[in-house]
């Protein structure tokens, strides 16, 4: 297990983001060196919404209510994966799409599905701006619970390239963005640094949304508060509840033989994830899948949206990440984890991350 004294040591410097940051425009990096990381040339400010300042209400709001889950028409197409595995992705294609338009496709956070209330609006959006969009669920989520013989997990970068290569056959000709949200957004960053020298020329714009591109910082940050105890606790019954009596449990794993189940992803990440991914501990599943050391290969227009009070993500590596030109941090004071509810009168609605995300995806 990994080093007590050193988790919450990095748990503590993350819970200290907030707290070490410079006023609204700039933050502080681990140096003590200030960069300006916000607002984005161009991009509105986001103001919360009255009553909901804070990181965790923005998280909890958002997810309490995520609005209209369900779109008429969708088209659920199996993708065969690398190891002949399957995914799915769901098609919404508005009438006046035609071939060679702009194609979008959307990745999920860790234990969501191409219904989770961010997937589904900002399809809804992009449908009626004529753009195809296809949600995708990872293996054992969503449409593909029964279907996967594997886990989806934070270095699935080869799930992406299938899942772009079978846009690519759909839609001839069009252009392709992507944005992949929370440990998708890692997964998204990855596959564009892994493979920054062999990516389909059709990949246009990039966007991801408070993606852990740290593992081991993230697990650490949410161990270090009794509020990320919580969203810890929450994601680990939820990840369990995805492979408990499905094609995914094996009997033959460390997580079959304990008397007490994980609490904490950590536990779960080193009983079931790294095991059944053939990792060789769940420190090298972390070290292995975390996208901060690629992010300054990316050579696709990448933006990542990320909040200074995400409860659930440190953003401090970002903010000492060296990116490159072509990368852009949109990093703002507040947001919460995938919240961004904004102030009345300022967008079409409260929905600043949808809007937003829009433009970056289009422009």
């Amino acid at each position: 297990m990994q080093n007590a004294s050193s988790h919450t040591a990095a748990g503590d410097h993350c819970s200290r983001v907030a707290a070490t940051s410079s006023p609204a425009g700039t933050a502080k990096r681990s140096d003590g060196q200030i960069v300006r990381c916000w607002p984005v040339p161009g991009v509105p400010d986001f103001v919360p919404a009255r009553g909901l300042w804070g990181g965790n209400l923005q998280t909890v709001v958002a997810s309490l209510f995520p609005g209209k889950v369900s779109l008429p028409g969708t088209v659920p197409r199996h993708l065969r994966l690398q190891d002949d595995d399957r995914a799915v992705l769901h098609d919404d294609m508005p009438g006046s799409w035609q071939r060679g338009d702009h194609v979008v496709l959307l990745l999920h956070g860790l234990s969501g599905s191409h219904q989770s209330g961010y997937m589904v609006r900002l399809a809804r959006r992009l449908a009626a701006m004529g753009v195809r969009v296809f949600r995708m669920d990872h293996r054992g989520c969503g449409a593909a619970a029964q279907l996967a013989r594997s886990p989806y997990h934070a270095g699935r970068t080869e799930d992406i390239a299938a899942a772009v290569a079978m846009l690519e056959r759909l839609c001839p000709g069009s252009p392709i963005s992507i944005a992949g949200f929370s440990l998708s957004g890692n997964i998204l960053l990855k596959y564009l640094g892994d493979n920054a020298e062999n990516l389909p020329f059709c990949l246009y714009r990039a966007v991801a949304v408070c993606p852990p591109v740290d593992l081991h910082q993230c697990t650490a940050r949410l161990a270090a508060t009794t509020a990320g105890q919580r969203y810890d606790w929450y994601f680990t019954r939820r990840l369990l509840s995805q492979i408990v009596q499905t094609t995914l449990w094996r009997d033959e794993l460390p997580l079959a033989q304990v008397k007490r189940l994980p609490r904490r992803m950590y536990e779960f990440d080193d009983l079931y994830t790294a095991p059944v991914a053939g990792f060789a501990s769940v420190d090298d599943y972390y070290t292995q899948t975390s996208s901060l050391p690629v992010l300054g290969r990316i050579r696709v227009h990448t933006t990542i949206l990320a909040s200074q009070d995400d409860p659930v993500v440190c953003p401090q590596p970002l903010i000492d990440a060296q990116l490159p030109p072509n990368v852009t941090l949109c990093l703002t004071p507040h947001g919460g984890h995938l919240g961004f509810i904004g102030r009345a009168g300022l967008d079409p609605d409260r929905r600043w991350m949808d809007w937003r995300l829009t433009e970056w995806l289009l422009e």
